[in-house]
């Protein structure tokens, strides 16, 4: 399981990070093709380092290979869209409840520091950009659970690929206040140890983000 606070080991491993990052970011384009050979000169790593990362970036569903075209960039879609927060909606909602249930009093405190420091950013209604790892709501929730087997289908299953529809088309706009007020609201359920409230809130504001990426997905196909 990839935990974000740990440091890379291996030359292959930040590779693989670096990779990632732009991937999700949108440095690389969705639906580019990835050369080996490119890419080995690029990070100044051999080709084999390269195939390993795409490899496991393959399994974290961010590339997806083709026959006779090799491997690329997958393409955010509608279609995606709605099968990845399908899933999302469901695991991150049991994620919710677990954690009004399983984190400590002094996890539930960090998570309301966390969101007090997301405060000024949102206020200037710009953007609501969050690094993948510790400083993300979501991550904060999901190891909350402390149920391994969710952590594991999430974190090292469809949680890029979730920050991949979030950083390139859901965080700017009026849905920045929106979203930051789901946040408090979710945050208040875990606080006050209600479950049902907490899966319920999680699962609404995930089917509220879906709506906000669709339109923006939308606008960019036209």
């Amino acid at each position: 399981m990839t935990f974000f606070n740990e440091q890379p080991i291996t030359s292959a491993d930040k590779t693989f990070f670096q990779l990632r990052k732009e991937i999700v970011e949108g440095e690389i384009v969705q639906g580019s093709k990835l050369s080996e050979t490119e890419l080995s000169t690029k990070y100044s790593v051999s080709r084999a380092v390269i195939r390993e990362a795409i490899n496991r970036l393959e399994a974290s569903h961010l590339v997806e290979r083709k026959a006779n075209v090799g491997a690329r960039v997958v393409s955010l879609t509608a279609e995606g869209l709605l099968e990845l927060y399908q899933v999302r909606e469901s695991l991150e909602g049991m994620a919710a409840r677990l954690a009004a249930l399983n984190m400590t009093d002094q996890e539930i405190t960090d998570l309301q520091s966390l969101l007090s420091s997301h405060f000024n950013e949102v206020k200037s209604g710009q953007s609501y950009y969050q690094e993948a790892g510790d400083v993300d709501f979501h991550y904060r929730i999901i190891l909350g659970s402390k149920n391994k087997h969710l952590i594991s289908m999430l974190l090292d299953g469809i949680y890029h690929l979730v920050r991949m529809y979030r950083v390139q088309l859901g965080m700017s706009g009026p849905r920045v206040t929106t979203a930051f007020d789901e946040h408090k609201h979710i945050v208040q359920a875990i606080c006050n140890r209600d479950a049902e409230l907490a899966e319920m809130l999680m699962r609404r504001h995930i089917l509220y983000s879906k709506s906000s990426i669709e339109n923006k997905l939308e606008h960019t196909m036209q």
